[in-house]
């Protein structure tokens, strides 16, 4: 298996990493910037990093065997915050996260991510979540299913796929799914991406687990500490933005006089930092990829 970082080289430098540092990786993944992060910590440095795919976890613990002041957490990110005051850590210089699907998530056809190849209706990253895909689309009614499409994948046709998919059951395959979308193509693009990324997100929870670690991200973070995201699509970059936002941008209401405010976080770069023309040429994956960074004041 295979899994090439995007953003690698400027998620590193976001972060600013301090030899003796604490960071923490919220998506381990394939590992390849924990890797990095490692690279840059003395022997007093230590690195925590999250994933609830043990398939990561086992994969990363062979790739980085050689590094000792690390430690990998089975956990879903959102539980951040819980594990570390376990481990009696309250404060750390770093946080990232690369929100994308790991490669060998998307490559292994059992896992059912990929609708480029037929396999089962799963997408879950923990395989001990009894919610999969199978389930949804064999069980959700027309009404439910528009929803998760429309308000996760802002599929146009959601309507239109969801009565279909009601109508054609049982699904077994991605391919019974990627049939389906087939009929209703519409723009660039494969039929199915925009489904395949609205069950994945609601079947993951990922919207309401990047919301909650957001703020307790904020509140671990040393002065001077860098919170670094990479985001693949609107919905979950729309929610970083308007979180730095809110943290880096004082609200002026013109009614009232204002006073000058000290906020709890300035721009790494104002704008998200996109991919280079050669890592899109050597890794296509990263088309989508927006890095976006702020610094603790």
């Amino acid at each position: 298996m295979k899994h090439i970082s995007v953003l690698l080289d400027e998620t590193i430098e976001s972060l600013n990493i301090k030899p003796d540092g604490i960071y923490v990786d919220l998506t381990l993944g394939g590992g390849g910037h924990c890797e990095k992060i490692l690279e840059n910590l003395s022997d007093k440095g230590f690195l925590y990093a999250f994933d609830q795919d043990q398939t990561a976890i086992d994969y990363a613990s062979e790739r980085l065997k050689h590094y000792t002041n690390k430690k990998f957490i089975k956990s879903n990110f959102k539980d951040m915050k819980e594990k570390l005051l376990e481990l009696g850590i309250t404060k750390v210089d770093g946080i990232m996260m690369d929100l994308g699907m790991s490669s060998f998530q998307i490559d292994e056809e059992e896992r059912g991510f990929s609708y480029m190849v037929d396999g089962p209706l799963d997408m879950r990253m923990d395989k001990d979540n009894p919610k999969s895909a199978y389930e949804i689309l064999n069980t959700y009614d027309v009404k439910e299913l528009t929803h998760i499409f429309k308000i996760y994948g802002e599929e146009p046709n959601a309507f239109k796929i969801a009565k279909a998919i009601v109508k054609e059951r049982p699904l077994n395959t991605t391919f019974d799914l990627v049939n389906i979308t087939d009929k209703f193509k519409s723009g660039k693009g494969h039929s199915a991406k925009k489904v395949f990324q609205a069950l994945r997100i609601y079947i993951n929870d990922e919207v309401s687990v990047l919301e909650t670690v957001l703020p307790d991200a904020l509140e671990m973070l040393n002065k001077d500490g860098v919170i670094a995201a990479i985001t693949f699509h609107s919905l979950e970059d729309r929610i970083v933005k308007h979180f730095f936002k809110e943290h880096v941008e004082e609200k002026i209401i013109p009614s009232l006089p204002t006073l000058p405010k000290k906020m709890p976080l300035r721009y790494y770069n104002r704008k998200p930092i996109l991919p280079s023309k050669i890592e899109l040429e050597e890794n296509t994956r990263s088309k989508s990829a927006k890095l976006r960074a702020v610094i603790k004041n």
